[in-house]
């Protein structure tokens, strides 16, 4: 096996397990497409020593750092199939080529799935957005939006209703609890029933929504709970449990980040519901001290 540990996915949590591994001179393989799921936002907030710096700026610093090690290497290019083979795992690449190693990683992060909403699109990560700690503050405060459904929408536009005057839009299909009512009337949030049929302003500039009754509601963002799909398909290849979130499925990982299946890791995105930079970044941590272990384990046994 050519290499101890390869990890599929190159961003924060990724980076983060590399680093713990090569510091234990362990030969390391990251595989990145460098499509990370925060591309559309221009900057990231709330990252301690890095607030307001852009994410792609943060994770180059760090793949620097790990490269500077001699037991690391990089390759950018998109994975396309995983296996388990004698003695670890084998990863095919799109242009036909394969690698092995001995454990396997899995930190390519998830996609969100994004309301089917003219102007939604357009808008992603500037003023259409979905973490109010990530980028509640930098609105400023007025009128702010909230898309959710259910009784999930309901913490959801409470929690943002911190950084501004929030109206939810909320499908009444899923009528809200009792409780959740009272808890929306005290942070002061409206309710509106009548469905957006679109956002306007001059992208990614946000004016307001138009309802499809033809009445425009004026807003400076729009803070949508996307849905979210793992991005690749490799944990259920390999026979990984899932959990079902609110927001979607995720890989179902123990305290150490350890899948159901012996050998594969996973942090990130794809491994909590709860995602950002920080997070991510400690997830990777564990990862890679728990696949660390793992391997010396092997090794003595």
């Amino acid at each position: 096996m050519p290499h101890d540990a390869v990890i599929i996915g190159g961003s924060y949590a990724g980076l983060s397990a590399a680093l713990q591994l090569v510091r234990a001179r362990r030969r390391v393989l990251v595989i990145d497409d460098g499509r990370p799921r925060n591309r559309y936002a221009a900057r990231a907030h709330g990252v301690l020593a890095n607030d307001g710096r852009p994410g792609a700026e943060i994770a180059a610093t760090a793949r620097a750092q790990v490269a500077a090690y001699p037991t690391a290497a990089f390759r950018m290019a998109e994975a396309v199939d995983v296996a388990r083979v004698d003695g670890g795992f084998s990863v095919v690449f799109a242009d036909g080529t394969r690698t092995t190693g001995r454990r396997l990683l899995l930190s390519h992060g998830v996609e969100d799935v994004l309301v089917d909403i003219p102007g939604v699109k357009e808008r992603w990560g500037r003023t259409a957005l979905h973490c109010p700690w990530c980028h509640g503050y930098e609105v400023g405060g007025g009128p702010i939006g909230v898309l959710g459904r259910g009784e999930m929408a309901a913490h959801y536009a409470a929690t943002v209703a911190e950084w501004g005057d929030v109206t939810l839009f909320l499908d009444l299909d899923n009528a809200l609890s009792p409780e959740n009512a009272r808890l929306l009337y005290r942070r002061g949030v409206t309710i509106e029933p009548t469905p957006i049929a679109r956002l306007e302003g001059e992208a990614p500039t946000l004016t307001g929504a138009r309802l499809v009754d033809g009445r425009f509601v004026p807003l400076k963002a729009l803070f949508v709970g996307a849905a979210v799909r793992i991005a690749c398909p490799f944990a259920e290849t390999l026979g990984c449990d899932m959990t079902d979130t609110p927001l979607g499925r995720i890989v179902k990982v123990d305290a150490t980040q350890q899948t159901t299946q012996p050998g594969v890791f996973a942090a990130g995105d794809l491994a909590r519901a709860a995602s950002n930079i920080t997070l991510s970044t400690s997830d990777g941590l564990t990862a890679g001290h728990a696949l660390f272990r793992s391997l010396v384990e092997e090794e003595t046994a």
